[in-house]
């Protein structure tokens, strides 16, 4: 992955380039690279009849994360990505489990509606920093999600060198290193990805944490990641 050179003149020929060689080994090898996707969709806590949206959602294996019960009750879950050879995954998926209320729509995260218009929940799950104008994403999926609807983000990141009270503070060595690390294959952490977060939902539960590396035991650096999941004001709360 990291020799592997990405190629492409637009973001989606790109990542169709970095994605296509191993989208057959991407859920064994992501599993334990990817963390934190189960505790995420446990603390989004589906209710029956929602509508749902896993934008970047990939080969849509965060689904297999859900009680299946749950997913089953759901109105409808769409599972939009941009790179077509993750979502023939996702479609093969879909027809090994047998989910009737799953589709799969091939689209870019910043201009994405759904047809109903309004949504009650969105899914980020390591796709906001595989997304060049990831603020354009978070606020697309502000504008259809319905007041008092949940979105739920698992990622990357680096924190700011004077994080707020509350934030988890890191080394010099960690903003540095990280965001080098990931660019070779295209993710860009971000310092204002939770910030931005944090100003335009009401934060439900938020987990910051360092992990090591998976398949590297002698690698020393750990790295950051965050669960966010946070609720949209409703009319009456807004300022």
């Amino acid at each position: 992955m990291a020799l592997k050179p990405v190629k492409g003149k637009s973001h989606a020929e790109r990542l169709e380039s970095f994605y296509v060689a191993q989208v057959d080994a991407y859920d064994h090898f992501r599993k334990r690279l990817l963390t934190g996707r189960d505790e995420l969709m446990r603390l989004m806590n589906p209710q029956k009849d929602e509508i749902w949206v896993d934008l970047g959602c990939g080969t849509g294996a965060n689904l297999t994360m859900m009680d299946q019960q749950r997913l089953a009750e759901l109105k409808k879950v769409y599972l939009v990505d941009l790179t077509e050879s993750m979502l023939k995954v996702a479609r093969e998926r879909i027809r090994e489990t047998g989910w009737k209320n799953v589709v799969t729509v091939c689209a870019d995260a910043t201009v994405w509606t759904p047809p109903e218009g309004t949504v009650d929940a969105v899914l980020f799950s390591y796709s906001l920093t595989m997304i060049p104008d990831w603020f354009a994403a978070i606020d697309r999926a502000y504008e259809f999600l319905k007041p008092g609807g949940v979105v739920g983000v698992v990622d990357f990141y680096i924190a700011r060198k004077f994080p707020s009270e509350r934030r988890m503070r890191q080394s010099f060595s960690t903003r540095w290193f990280w965001p080098m690390w990931f660019s070779f294959d295209n993710l860009f952490l971000s310092n204002d990805i939770l910030p931005y977060l944090s100003r335009k939902f009401e934060e439900v539960n938020l987990i910051e944490r360092e992990d090591r590396l998976p398949f590297c035991p002698v690698f020393w650096k750990k790295m950051p990641r965050f669960i966010f999941v946070g609720r949209k004001p409703k009319a009456n709360d807004d300022n």
